[in-house]
């Protein structure tokens, strides 16, 4: 089936598989979001015990996805795996430390004898939260503003010296948050995760005390997110994007770029404005009738970011477009087209894609499960595993 296919086609089949992958990582980060909220959601000891161990049914989920979204990225788009994990080093060294400081705070934050304290975990949990959350921001804002580097596919002949891609620069990726449209979007995940957060609490927590402080802090935590979510999509429509020439495969900068792929996109549009329309109604349900609406808010943003996500990395990397620029040297910028594995490789690998439904059905009933009944005080007093 899959052989049949042009290896063309391949690259956009697993460009899309890459971007539902981003999408679902990014909403899975309410777990980040929610461990940002530890002291201002809970003020009790007992109350933090609650929120933490809602978040630590779901941790594993974010840092699964996480592993996997960098696996198909190396799989399918070797050349960018090489060039941004090898050169933007730093950057992701900070993420995987942030996501280490997580698994260790769950592993041992309520083990016997911990001579750390509680609040020592509870803070690796809020570094994971706020400062994971905003460098994946910007390191997926780089995909529009563009990275220092430069590939020179003929250095693999160098016998001393066989590198593809070399990084410009001392700072190895962490130069990206001195440009302000990726520090806008790096914020705007910051407080997206906590609303998620909030929203992921009001539907899995039973705790009165806990509940009487959602709704505030839902409406003190979506006034940031929309001001630096649209100062950046003004931002990426009303300025210049990489375009890639489709006849001899030159990157050239046009304007309005990211705008004409909206509207010759016309299916990326919609699925644009449905997701943005529906993270706000997740938002503003619960503020009018937090009573009868407020469990599913999750459900309804968390539908909404995924298909944000997934219309905004679909215009990264379709319609002529590189997704990977290169600010040192355009002619370097990666697109699906020249960053690819083989045919060969993406074909075996689309096969395997086919688990893929099979893996988020397991994963739907795992998450029914878990949640089949809200966690409370008494259950956290009689669970000897608790987190």
């Amino acid at each position: 089936m899959f052989e049949t296919l042009s290896l063309s086609c391949l690259q956009q089949y697993w460009w899309v598989i890459i971007s539902l992958l981003g999408a679902l990582l990014v909403f899975l980060m309410f777990v980040q979001g929610g461990q940002t909220l530890l002291y201002t959601l809970g003020k009790t000891e007992a109350e933090r015990k609650i929120l933490i161990n809602s978040l630590g049914r779901k941790w594993e989920f974010t840092f699964t996805t996480l592993v996997t979204f960098g696996g198909a990225f190396f799989a399918s788009f070797p050349l960018f795996y090489s060039t941004s994990f090898g050169g933007a080093y730093w950057v992701w060294m900070a993420i995987l430390f942030c996501f280490i400081l997580q698994a260790v705070a769950y592993e041992f934050r309520s083990k016997p004898n911990n001579f750390l304290g509680h609040r020592t975990y509870e803070i690796f949990l809020f570094i994971n939260g706020a400062l994971g959350t905003i460098l994946i921001g910007a390191a997926v804002s780089t995909f529009f503003t563009g990275s220092q580097f430069i590939v020179n596919k003929l250095s693999l002949t160098e016998l001393t010296n066989p590198v593809i891609s070399r990084w410009q620069g001392g700072a190895h990726g962490l130069e990206a948050v001195l440009n302000w449209q990726n520090v806008a979007l790096g914020l705007a995940v910051f407080f997206l995760a906590r609303i998620l957060g909030i929203l992921y609490f009001i539907n899995t927590v039973s705790d009165k005390n806990i509940m009487g402080r959602t709704k505030k802090h839902l409406l003190i935590n979506a006034v940031p997110f929309l001001v630096f979510f649209l100062a950046y999509v003004f931002a990426l429509v009303l300025g210049k994007g990489f375009a890639v020439d489709p006849v001899n495969g030159t990157i050239f900068m046009e304007d309005y770029k990211y705008l004409h792929n909206l509207i010759q996109m016309p299916i990326v549009l919609i699925l644009f404005v449905i997701g943005v329309l529906a993270v706000l109604l997740g938002i503003i349900r619960p503020l009018v009738n937090f009573e009868k609406c407020g469990s599913k808010g999750i459900w309804i943003s968390g539908i909404g970011t995924i298909l944000t996500v997934f219309s905004l990395l679909l215009l990264a990397g379709f319609n002529n477009t590189s997704y990977y620029p290169s600010t040192s040297d355009l002619q370097s910028s990666l697109t699906i087209h020249n960053s690819s594995s083989s045919h060969y490789t993406l074909t075996a690998m689309s096969y395997v894609s086919l688990l893929i439904p099979f893996v988020l059905a397991y994963i739907w009933y795992a998450w029914r499960s878990i949640n089949n009944k809200k966690i409370d005080a008494a259950e956290m007093e009689s669970d000897s595993h608790a987190y």
